[in-house]
């Protein structure tokens, strides 16, 4: 996508990865845990990092990028594998130009919005039961040269959902390719 358009790319398309990600949460109890680990405050609002050592950074930041951060784990391998965890992820560390919120909420509304926005539920008739019907996968395509959609280098920001709905029988592209300035639904 240059200028906000799509373009073609650039060579043949030699392969194709697709990943199915994980897409079983209805709702945002998932984040629950960043309440309680010192990452957020009772207010909500984000603990800052010492300036000495991480000059404008936050616990929340490092704790979705750094493994090696005493929160990591806070939210567990498989729940970090979810969509809704990644949407958060995504909005969380934002784009180049991204102001950083300094409280948790604007980050989990959003979150929640674009959720509800991409995937379908349905209630079970005799469980009554929500769950998730939509099948989420993450594209990405090479040509001969490497890596070349949904973006020529290979950023954690720079990604590509295809969201299958098949109650309503249609596709819905969420992608962003870091440094151009586009998200695009």
């Amino acid at each position: 996508m240059e200028g906000g358009s799509w373009v073609p790319l650039d060579n043949p398309v030699v392969n194709v990865e697709v990943e199915v990600v994980p897409c079983s949460k209805v709702s945002v109890d998932l984040f629950d845990p960043i309440y309680s680990c010192g990452v957020v405050r009772p207010s909500g609002h984000v603990v800052k990092c010492f300036h000495d050592i991480y000059p404008d950074y936050d616990e929340l930041r490092q704790m979705l990028r750094e493994e090696d951060s005493e929160h990591y784990y806070v939210i567990g391998r498989k729940e970090r594998e979810e969509f809704l965890f990644r949407l958060f992820k995504h909005l969380c560390l934002g784009g180049e130009l991204c102001q950083y919120e300094d409280t948790v909420a604007p980050y989990i509304n959003t979150t929640r919005q674009i959720y509800k926005d991409l995937v379908s539920v349905q209630k079970d008739p005799e469980t009554k039961e929500v769950s998730v019907v939509s099948t989420v996968l993450k594209v990405c395509a090479y040509d001969n040269f490497g890596y070349c959609f949904p973006g020529r280098g290979d950023e954690e920001q720079t990604f590509s959902y295809l969201i299958v709905d098949p109650l309503k029988r249609h596709t819905c592209l969420f992608y962003h390719c870091y440094g151009i300035g586009t998200l695009t639904l």
